[in-house]
């Protein structure tokens, strides 16, 4: 299998995977001593998601910062079909658009680590 393969197989689950924890009923779950817990997930989420499909579509060898916009915007899309998704078909979420802008910060991290790393990775060579 290469590269690309395995990137592609690992962004497609994580995708499916973070459209799971959001549309699951997880209301029995025990709670946790951190003031808004799932703003963490969902930067997680989206960091880890535009990491994942940027590294696919470098391994393409597409443009690096036309492939991190069209990352960023895809996550910011998704995550926001996920809340509407949420206020739509389930009755244990609703819909937040707190969570929509903590989806665009993770997004946006992963692009300032991928750029900071390529630039002082850049600087060691």
């Amino acid at each position: 299998m290469e590269r690309k393969d395995v990137l592609l197989c690992l962004a497609s689950l994580w995708t499916i995977f973070v459209a799971y924890m959001c549309l699951a009923n997880f209301k029995s779950l025990p709670k946790i001593g951190i003031s808004y817990p799932d703003k963490y997930v969902h930067v997680t989420f989206h960091f880890v998601f535009t990491i994942l499909w940027s590294f696919y579509l470098q391994v393409k060898n597409t443009n690096r910062m036309c492939s991190l916009v069209k990352v960023v915007i895809a996550s910011v899309i998704y995550g926001g079909i996920i809340e509407i998704a949420q206020g739509l078909f389930t009755t244990t979420r609703q819909a937040d658009i707190v969570d929509v802008l903590a989806n665009t910060i993770g997004a946006i991290l992963a692009v300032v680590m991928m750029l900071a790393t390529a630039k002082f990775s850049n600087k060691e060579s």
